[in-house]
């Protein structure tokens, strides 16, 4: 079998180099590459990318093998229906390794047809060392050698305005874009660059911050020799993921028009504040895995998919979406349910094997940043309790315990969470406490929910009417009486 490179694969031309992209991981290839390869195709974006490899372990050499070539292979559910989508990539023009090709990444700054940085660095990776030092080649972390390549090409080009870049920070922290400028500009003023070179920095370039979602599972090893059979090539670099993907740029008209996202059919939003998405993601997305794990996992289930499969959590989980979470986000009925709709067919792909005891992780701390803000806004709003919130909360005060139906369960939190559990349930079997004063206990623990939760109107009287249910008539006639 042929190896997948520019010499297998007929008709590729060569692009200008209007993208450098720090990291080539699975993450960043199956989702910026993959829509700019989307946008190459369907508009004139005309673009290639460099991959910059940031840190020192590793060499892309698979990558530079391929000659920058590889297949992004996306299933899911789209618009209820089952698609599959494989997809070779040739947008990847150069590789390099700031540690071992130093000059070659400086002198990249030098091109002019370079517009867009891009980098997903992981969480730490956008941060300052102040053991960074100019004269060093490469300095450590990634946004020093950002700020090195920035004044080399600013130097250059003699700060011509229209030299600026547009960066597109993927990491996955709160205001990425705004970080990493400050990051940027905190290293100039440690090296001692000149004033002229922050001004640039602060008027020329466009700092986005940005939030993205994709599920991107990496080499399919379970399919492989499935998808080479049809490819009929080899791929070292095959990666796979779901078909939804979003990106939401806090970008103004001039990100906008040089990014033509609107020509096409991706999943890409530019908009003033990223806060009310985030939002959004958290209090659906999240928010719904966090209710559905302790409810699925207590009917006897263990995988999402199977979750959806289910008619009573489906619609569990669907009315909690649709009637609790929706109402406290100040966005149009239309894009709620647009994203609503989207999460439950992400929930029902079945090629994604998610468990919900991987789910279940810290599920006491999720509750709180997921769930507790949609439950207390929503009352505020209906002056009424969100009876699907509390019967999560219920069922996940009760999940807690450790064991159900005879089976133990895997808990995994805090040490401090899961003795205080523990001993509460331990004082409840022996009959030293009664199941409403465990509850009061469970529920006044603010150091667990970050305050007084039997301060909630009618809150604990709820909990211990469904823990009660939950015990005597099952999980599922206890969903059904709500």
């Amino acid at each position: 079998m042929q190896k997948l490179n520019r010499n297998t694969v007929e008709g590729l031309s060569p692009l200008p180099i209007k993208i450098m992209q720090f990291g080539g991981g699975n993450f960043l290839r199956a989702f910026v590459d993959w829509m700019v390869q989307v946008l190459n195709k369907e508009t004139n974006f005309n673009a290639g990318i460099a991959v910059v490899k940031p840190t020192e372990s590793g060499d892309y050499s698979a990558l530079k093998s391929q000659d920058g070539l590889f297949t992004v292979v996306l299933d899911g559910i789209k618009n209820g229906e089952l698609i599959a989508e494989k997809t070779i990539v040739d947008c990847v023009q150069k590789v390099l390794h700031t540690y071992n090709e130093w000059d070659a990444y400086i002198a990249l700054a030098e091109n002019s047809d370079v517009r867009f940085v891009i980098s997903n660095t992981t969480e730490a990776g956008i941060k300052f060392n102040s053991n960074d030092q100019f004269e060093v080649n490469p300095p450590q972390e990634f946004p020093a050698k950002l700020t090195r390549w920035l004044y080399h090409r600013f130097q250059y080009f003699k700060g011509d305005s229209s030299k600026g870049c547009i960066l597109l920070p993927c990491e996955l922290i709160e205001n990425n874009g705004v970080e990493l400028k400050r990051v940027v500009l905190q290293y100039a003023d440690h090296w001692g660059l000149n004033n002229d070179f922050k001004t640039w920095i602060n008027t020329s370039n466009y700092f986005c911050s940005t939030l993205v979602d994709r599920i991107v599972s990496g080499f399919p090893k379970e399919r492989v020799d499935e998808i080479l059979a049809e490819t009929k090539y080899e791929d070292e670099l095959l990666v796979a993921g779901e078909y939804y993907h979003s990106w939401v740029i806090a970008g103004d008209s001039i990100i906008q028009d040089e990014l033509p996202f609107a020509q096409t059919d991706l999943n890409v939003e530019f908009v003033e504040d990223l806060g009310p998405y985030r939002e959004m993601k958290v209090r659906i997305l999240n928010g719904a895995h966090t209710s559905l794990v302790p409810v699925g996992y207590l009917s006897g289930i263990r995988f999402v998919k199977e979750a959806m499969d289910d008619s009573v959590v489906s619609n569990f989980v669907e009315s909690l979406l649709n009637e609790e979470s929706a109402k406290t986000l100040d966005f149009p009925n239309e894009v709620k349910q647009k994203f609503i709709a989207a999460v439950l067919d992400r929930f029902r792909n079945p090629l994604l094997k998610h468990q919900l005891i991987s789910i279940s992780l810290n599920s006491t701390s999720k509750f709180v940043s997921r769930l507790l803000p949609t439950l207390k806004d929503y009352s505020a709003i209906e002056r009424k309790l969100p009876k699907r919130i509390v019967f999560g909360l219920s069922a996940l005060i009760r999940f807690y315990k450790g064991d159900f139906d005879g089976e133990e369960i895997d808990l995994k939190d805090d040490p401090v969470v899961l003795d205080f559990f523990s001993d509460i349930y331990s004082k409840l079997d022996a009959g030293v406490i009664s199941l409403v004063t465990a509850v009061d206990i469970i529920l006044s623990n603010s150091n667990i929910w970050g305050e007084d939760l039997t301060l909630i109107d009618g809150l604990a009287k709820s909990v211990l009417n469904n823990i009660d249910n939950i015990e005597s008539k099952g999980i599922k006639t206890s969903i059904q009486l709500l």
